[in-house]
């Protein structure tokens, strides 16, 4: 269901991006149920290629099952394919996880300017690193559907159990307070230049990312009523 209290928002395209924590996947998830927009996620889009066993997912595949990154042009191509699909191109999109690099933002750029298109806006969500810490050291996910809880601040009702399907809780392996440190400075060091990338071109808007989450939708939604598209 559209939000009334939304801009004009047929075929917007978004970035969303900021450290792990912040709460992208929340609010990527607003935005495309309450805006009718696709949600780009890069780990979902690698898994969907993968479990396909398509030309892009074997190769991807083959990388992952050495313990080697996937390269960059590979990436770009799954993107692409995706940010080209036709419900894509008539609904709009919220990016997630892509760009990582200045590299990828700007192949993102060709990609658009292929397509005789646009980024309308990058939504850097931020907040400061020792929350960031807090948040991901308590947090425990669902198995089955993917649902996010926290053992302080939002625990599910009955312990490790998922209040959603039932199905058992876990705590991700990169999520000790050691992997923690190292995701976070991964993310200064290699996607921090990709908001300074796109400040260039005037497209970012910076979110304070501690409130509630519907705070911060409301916030990203009035970022949006000030672009001229």
């Amino acid at each position: 269901m559209t939000d009334p209290n939304a801009p004009h928002t047929h075929g917007w395209r978004i970035v969303l991006i900021g450290p792990p924590g912040v709460g992208k996947g929340t609010q990527a998830t607003l935005l495309a149920e309450r805006l009718g927009l696709r949600w780009l996620s890069s780990g979902v889009i690698f898994r969907n290629e993968i479990e396909a066993s398509t030309d892009l997912g074997r190769l991807a595949k083959r990388y992952i099952d050495h313990g080697q990154l996937v390269p960059n042009g590979v990436t770009i191509e799954m993107m692409a394919k995706r940010i080209e699909s036709p419900d894509v191109r008539r609904s709009g999109f919220i990016l997630d996880g892509f760009p990582r690099t200045v590299g990828q933002a700007t192949a993102l750029d060709e990609i658009l300017t292929e397509e005789e298109t646009f980024l309308d806006t990058v939504v850097s969500i931020d907040v400061p690193i020792d929350l960031l810490v807090h948040r991901l050291s308590g947090r425990i996910g669902c198995t089955r559907c993917g649902a996010i809880y926290h053992q302080l601040n939002k625990p599910p009702k009955r312990d490790w159990i998922c209040d959603v399907c039932n199905s058992p809780l876990f705590t991700r392996s990169d999520d000790t307070e050691e992997a923690i440190q190292e995701r976070l400075m991964a993310f200064y060091r290699d996607t921090k230049p990709v908001i300074d990338y796109f400040d260039i071109q005037g497209k970012v808007h910076h979110i304070d990312g501690q409130h509630d989450p519907e705070d911060v939708y409301t916030e990203i939604l009035d970022g949006m009523k000030g672009i001229e598209r």
